[in-house]
């Protein structure tokens, strides 16, 4: 799936990159095992199967960052009999759901992820994929009480088929 994506301050960054670490020293699934250099912590404004790149120039224009953010609690996703995604939720000012809205706006398509769109939208930063049942607990038990907060700093595009990220604005 391709995406445009919303990148996180530094600190905020590192304190989730912890979170990371912590599942995977504790031999759980992390977005830590992702060497990608393109895999940070990031909020998810839409995701479909194709974004092109004919969006980025309206995407770019007046996109409004950097704008505050926080985290409130743990979402747990359903994966099917892969387990479950562990991600924390983010709480969304009036400012952000305009961005997310606006992202939307720009253009049509194809096949939108269902918790991507709007008013259907579950702001989120993944911290890992496919956590057994079984080890879910464990999972909680490492992760920093310390609930993120800081700055929505850059926009960019995911090309999933080229592997290669693009700045907007």
């Amino acid at each position: 799936m391709d995406s445009i994506e919303l990148l996180l301050d530094e600190a905020s960054e590192q304190l989730l990159r912890r979170d990371w670490e912590a599942l995977l020293a504790a031999g759980l699934p992390s977005r830590a095992s992702h060497t990608s250099p393109h895999n940070r912590p990031h909020i998810t404004l839409v995701a479909a199967p194709t974004i092109t790149d004919g969006r980025d120039g309206q995407l770019g224009e007046g996109v409004g960052l950097p704008l505050a953010f926080g985290c409130s609690g743990i979402l747990l996703f359903n994966a099917g009999r892969r387990g479950y995604v562990l991600a924390r939720q983010v709480v969304c000012g009036a400012a952000l759901v305009a961005l997310h809205r606006r992202v939307h706006d720009v253009g049509q398509l194809e096949g939108p992820a269902g918790t991507t769109l709007p008013d259907a939208w579950v702001p989120h930063i993944t911290l890992a994929n496919a956590v057994p049942p079984e080890r879910l607990a464990d999972a909680l038990a490492v992760l920093s009480t310390t609930m993120p907060e800081g700055q929505l700093v850059a926009m960019r595009r995911w090309d999933s088929h080229a592997k290669t990220v693009t700045a907007l604005g």
